[in-house]
């Protein structure tokens, strides 16, 4: 975990300050784990504490589309955000949620609040604006169709930008051929983007979400990205669809819609990512 830069933690202070008054004073600066792009340290003030996040090499429009994100999801009432109190091209600082234990009532919650969040809806599937997904540029072009964003916003982005052989790609385009007979027709919902268990925090104030790459997609996006890393209590899915029901046949189309964060991963941090996207693909051409 780096140190904060001396510029970087003066212009925190100033803000907090700025936000909270005079009387506010840093007592200790924490690492925090957890992030694999970002720097990120718990703040402990003798007025609650703070989360920064910070990246000094990072794109300067990050943080701030980073900001717009939150505040879009947090405008769906059902799902909160954490407060932001100070933003600049190298960090990020904001209310430190202080997470519990997650049991069977708030899986219910969870599953009813992005429910709720899926049910905005738009006139196409994107963004009027592209934002980041990690490190990496997020392309949202708006389309008409969905099977058109899928390939040629989300899949082929991330096959052309990576370090693919031309047998993987070639795969992928035999894929695309196919693809639109296993996706039922829906409207765009609002998606998180990133929706794993890390980026879904319980606090005794209810649910948070943060770390979004948002755009207007196919919410089994969001619901299959659950499932990527161990996936989420069974009664989050039975809530979901108790108040949002999914079209027969999701949980065969999760791996098809994981695709997306795998080679995302396999960009970002290389390993085995490459080989799973292979057994992926091949079942569904």
């Amino acid at each position: 975990m780096s140190a904060i830069p001396s510029s970087l933690r003066s212009k925190m202070e100033e803000s907090l300050v700025f936000k909270k008054g005079n009387n506010i004073s840093i007592l200790d600066i924490v690492p925090v784990s957890g992030g694999c792009i970002n720097n990120t340290s718990k703040i402990l003030t003798n007025e609650g504490s703070y989360f920064l996040k910070w990246n000094i090499d990072c794109d300067k429009n990050m943080f701030d589309l980073e900001k717009k994100g939150l505040d879009m999801l947090g405008s769906a009432q059902s799902i909160q955000t954490p407060q932001i109190i100070s933003i600049e091209s190298e960090y990020l600082l904001m209310d430190f949620i202080e997470t519990v234990n997650v049991n069977t009532s708030s899986w219910e919650e969870a599953g009813r609040a992005i429910a709720e969040l899926h049910q905005i809806s738009s006139k196409s599937f994107g963004l009027d604006y592209n934002n980041f997904i990690g490190t990496l540029i997020q392309d949202n072009q708006q389309k008409d169709m969905w099977v058109d964003f899928y390939i040629n916003q989300r899949i082929y982005p991330q096959l052309l930008s990576g370090n693919f052989p031309s047998s993987t790609i070639h795969l992928f385009e035999k894929f695309f051929i196919n693809v639109e007979k296993f996706f039922p027709e829906e409207c765009p919902s609002l998606l998180h983007g990133d929706f794993w268990q890390g980026n879904f925090l319980m606090s005794t104030d209810g649910i948070f979400l943060i770390d979004p790459a948002i755009y207007f997609g196919f919410r089994e996006m969001d619901i299959a990205m659950t499932k990527l890393f161990g996936g989420f209590n069974n009664r989050f899915y039975e809530a979901y669809h108790e108040h949002f029901p999914l079209a027969e046949g999701w949980e065969e189309r999760v791996d098809i819609c994981n695709l997306y964060p795998l080679l995302v991963h396999a960009n970002l941090f290389g390993g085995s990512y490459h080989s799973q996207l292979i057994s992926i693909v091949k079942r569904f051409v």
